[in-house]
């Protein structure tokens, strides 16, 4: 039965829908991704799915061409006045995986070797390219026995980094609404809500896509042009196109695509839990659990003093610093689930996710997107 893609494709949603469930009566404690990304793991290793459940189901293959369209559609978030305002979740993400990486090749070098803390430094610091660099530098030298550990650290550590990051803000978010109310209102600036495009045409949703579409068309090729990674274009077009009114804020929303695409893209993300073992756990459990373990009080140590020096409420700032465990589209997906618990109406709902998805987002492209893959590629190459 499972051999029908669309079976394949509703057996896999309901874990979505289940994770859904889930955070909304937990109030957002445990995220929607960590519930389908455990679920698919566990049902996987039991046989109840069968290891090529993805292949079955075509959704997947989708969700692949997505990523640009939806990044685009992340920049139409962004107004330059608020962009302004957020070098100060540049200063804490880089804090955070600094704090990381000291205490990574510190520690784990000195009671296991260079090589298992090098490993473990690149998919911690965030993003699937970051654990490419590592594992062909570790295929080029002939040590494939440790692959399995940047491999594990990559498919948990957003496990343990979204609950973590959605406790801080839930708090930061009771925080938020409360001292807005105290003053008479949510501080919040709502100008360009409004849907202002300077072209008629982009009024209708089929050019509107169709625009989204060659934006992120052209931030992959220039991607592969340049060896910048395509996502920093695509964010950079999808800032570019809502400030000169070209897209509506929140494109894809208004072009009531958004919810779909990201159903598809949360289906490649649960896939990255596909190929590990109840045996490469057990193998290599106690190195990766190290790595895990110092990486995350790194990262959050290094949060909360930059919060500190920057003056950002440490609640609000240590979840950016998290990112690197996250990235996207958990980032995004968590901010939505805290807007949603921590508020009773639309109104306030929009307006704690405002305050509360740009600081991400940005954290998220400087840790995953740019720093990880420094990162990867100095310490590999110091192996």
């Amino acid at each position: 039965m499972l051999q029908e893609p669309i079976v394949a494709t509703v057996v896999l949603f309901a874990l979505i829908a289940l994770g859904e469930c889930i955070s909304i009566y937990t109030r957002a404690r445990i995220p929607m991704l960590m519930t389908a990304m455990l679920g698919f793991l566990v049902l996987t290793w039991i046989g109840v799915f069968p290891e090529n459940i993805l292949e079955l189901s075509t959704l997947p293959a989708l969700g692949a061409i997505l990523i640009g369209p939806l990044i685009v559609h992340m920049g139409t978030l962004m107004r330059f006045r608020i962009l302004k305002k957020q070098w100060r979740a540049v200063v804490i993400a880089l804090s955070g995986l600094f704090g990381a990486l000291v205490l990574i090749l510190g520690i784990v070098t000195f009671v296991y070797d260079f090589p298992t803390a090098a490993s473990g430094v690149g998919p911690v610091s965030g993003g699937v390219v970051a654990l490419l660099i590592t594992n062909e530098k570790l295929t080029e030298i002939g040590m494939t026995g440790l692959i399995v550990v940047p491999v594990l650290v990559q498919s948990f550590q957003g496990v343990i980094g979204m609950p973590l990051a959605a406790a801080f803000m839930k708090k930061y978010g009771r925080n938020f609404m409360a001292d807005g109310k105290e003053a008479g209102k949510i501080p919040f600036d709502d100008e360009g809500d409004i849907a202002r495009v300077r072209f008629s045409l982009m009024k209708n949703n089929t050019i509107k896509l169709f625009a989204i579409f060659v934006l992120a068309a052209v931030g992959v090729v220039l991607g592969e042009l340049t060896g910048i990674h395509y996502t920093l274009f695509c964010l950079l077009f999808g800032i570019l196109a809502l400030n000169t009114n070209l897209l509506p804020k929140s494109a894809l929303e208004s072009a009531n695509s958004f919810s779909f695409m990201m159903v598809a893209l949360i289906f490649v993300i649960i896939g990255t839990m596909g190929g590990i073992t109840p045996q490469d756990v057990a193998e290599n459990i106690l190195a990766v659990i190290m790595i895990l373990a110092l990486g995350i009080f790194g990262i959050m140590s290094g949060g909360l003093i930059a919060s500190k020096v920057v003056g950002w409420h440490p609640y609000k700032g240590m979840p950016v610093a998290l990112t690197a465990l996250i990235g996207f589209p958990g980032d995004y997906l968590i901010c939505e689930e805290v807007a949603r618990s921590e508020t009773d109406n639309p109104a306030d709902e929009k307006k704690l996710f405002q305050e509360l998805v740009t600081p991400m987002l940005i954290g998220g492209f400087v840790t995953v997107t740019v720093a990880s893959v420094f990162i990867a590629t100095f310490v590999m190459s110091l192996i």
